[in-house]
């Protein structure tokens, strides 16, 4: 007779996989097979992704430039 268990589980750091299941018999033999559940990776962003993105950041050079140019004419004035 063949048994099907299906438990949902956490993979652990390593990749450990802990199964329990009280009434299986001490010494028998099972096959396990895992399926993992599909994950989306998470998205690859480059360095130039981050620009202009933090408090004080500049998108772009003309940016920086009309800031920079900005401060200057305060000083002149």
């Amino acid at each position: 007779m063949l048994k099907t268990i299906r438990q949902e589980v956490t993979i652990q750091p390593d990749g450990i996989i802990t199964f329990r299941f009280p009434e299986l018999p001490p010494g028998g033999s099972a096959e396990v097979i895992v399926i993992l559940k599909e994950i989306s990776p998470p998205p690859q962003r480059g360095l130039l992704s981050f620009r202009g993105k933090g408090k004080g950041a500049f998108a772009s050079p003309e940016e920086a430039d009309a800031f920079i140019r900005g401060g200057r004419d305060q000083w002149e004035n």
